[in-house]
């Protein structure tokens, strides 16, 4: 028997605004490409389909080339289609994401050389959100190709 789960927004109506509030205040001042290009990282890693295709049709969408999507994944090994700024972006996104590993000294190094405090506090915070996010598609089980933020 298949149970259907929740739908978090309708369920936890006050947690989700706070999350949407919360997300919104994390990309403030960050450039969106950056922005997708986390998102898109995160969401590999956590293996999150919704998300994963959310972010990157609207990586798409704001003009990111197909070249580059498909480098994400491997940016380490591609890293001439990223900016020093992106790498740094990518290895604290992976550093995050992977936290029960820790963030090694060189890697928050390597983001604050690049962001600075402020704007490291933001991709920091921005990281936090999409992990956040992918938790709540995989546990609701949101269904790849459906993109359900008009309702917001």
């Amino acid at each position: 028997m298949t149970h259907s789960r929740l739908n978090f927004a309708k369920t936890a109506p006050k947690a989700f605004k706070a999350l949407i509030g919360f997300d919104a205040a994390a990309r403030a001042g960050l450039d969106p490409a950056l922005v997708e290009l986390v998102q898109i990282r995160a969401s590999q890693l956590n293996r999150c389909a919704y998300c994963l295709h959310m972010h990157t049709s609207d990586a798409r969408k704001a003009g990111e080339s197909e070249e580059r999507l498909h480098m994400v994944a491997v940016w380490r090994e591609a890293g001439r289609f990223f900016s020093a700024k992106e790498r740094a972006a990518l290895a604290l996104t992976e550093a995050v994401t992977r936290v029960s590993a820790g963030v090694p000294d060189d890697v928050y190094a390597g983001a604050l050389e690049e962001f600075g405090e402020e704007e490291l506090a933001q991709l920091l915070a921005l990281i936090f959100t999409i992990n956040t996010w992918n938790r709540i598609a995989i546990a609701t089980a949101k269904v790849p190709g459906t993109d359900e933020r008009v309702a917001r």
